[in-house]
């Protein structure tokens, strides 16, 4: 008896470690879309530090990460065990922020002009370049910046992943929400760690390599910056594609709209039902970066007439 009540305990363990794995990487594949964007604007946040202290900037904000995990993880639990009706909105929620950030970034040009991002750009490297400036107080106050931005990135991966996890066991959503947040946060600063240091990788390379090393060199030199735009273009695609996606599944005469489009569209279905969920995904974001500029214009002239 104790022997077959082991086996059946080896058995439950496995299934449960089984549906663990399942689930994790249905919610990988879910918020990867908001992967890429983490990568670029993580490597973008190192932009103006020393290159000597790049290292120690990425680990300080990726320890800045983890504690960022250990306070949404158990929110999002607590949210899943005591009002679980607030998933689904907080979900629409995450997803119209990631369809903002996405029409953000296209209308980047509209909304600021050249001459303020050259100016911040030079502000950057005037802060570098003068001995009078207090880096050290210059790097917390880049890593803050950073760690603020990871908690927004880190609460709509956790969220999503929390949709994919809501209706399983309280020990299965720990599990897969833990992962998630682990794995997220060493897959992210591990490659922002090597982006960071690439042109430096190629900088040494091509002084000091010969022959065929001077080749890589030169080639990680001209691939870095291409990376990161590349990055860029990858990650605001995928912002409105999971964005879009979050929308379209909240809002069921939708969800089957496209459904019905993608149907009849034969075996090119799956690229219609993605290329519909990002075209709702830019629709969504439009209206809410609308509705973000009215409000400012508002509040801006409230504040004027108080005056």
């Amino acid at each position: 008896m104790a022997g077959a009540s082991l086996l059946v305990l080896i058995d439950d363990i496995a299934t449960i470690l089984d549906d663990v794995a399942v689930l994790t990487k249905v919610a990988a594949k879910k918020t990867a879309g908001v992967l890429g964007d983490d990568l670029a604007l993580n490597a973008q946040q190192v932009a103006g530090v020393a290159a000597e202290r790049e290292l120690p900037v990425v680990w300080a904000v990726c320890v800045g990460s983890l504690k960022n995990k250990l306070i949404l993880v158990p929110a999002a639990l607590a949210i899943s065990a005591f009002i679980p009706w607030a998933v689904t909105p907080l979900l629409m929620i995450g997803g119209i922020y990631l369809c903002l950030e996405g029409v953000e970034k296209l209308a980047h040009p509209w909304l600021h002009s050249e001459a303020e991002d050259a100016a911040h750009h030079a502000e950057e490297l005037a802060a570098v370049a003068d001995e009078t400036v207090d880096m050290a107080a210059f790097e917390a106050e880049k890593i803050k910046g950073a760690i603020r931005t990871d908690f927004v990135l880190s609460a709509e991966i956790i969220v999503i992943a929390l949709g994919t996890v809501a209706t399983q066991p309280f020990t299965t959503q720990l599990t897969v929400l833990a992962g998630i947040g682990l794995i997220m946060t060493i897959g992210v600063y591990g490659i922002v760690a090597g982006i960071v240091k690439m042109d430096d990788v190629g900088a040494w390379l091509l002084l000091k390599g010969r022959g065929f090393m001077k080749v890589i060199g030169k080639g990680l030199l001209l691939a870095a910056p291409k990376l990161m735009k590349t990055l860029t273009i990858v990650g605001t695609a995928a912002m409105f594609l999971v964005g879009g996606g979050i929308l379209s599944h909240g809002i069921p005469a939708v969800h089957h709209g496209i459904e019905h489009v993608a149907e009849m569209s034969g075996m090119m279905s799956s690229v219609v039902s993605m290329s519909l969920d990002a075209v709702v995904g830019v629709v969504a974001g439009a209206v809410a970066l609308l509705g973000m500029l009215a409000f400012t214009a508002v509040r801006g002239k409230f504040k004027g007439v108080q005056a």
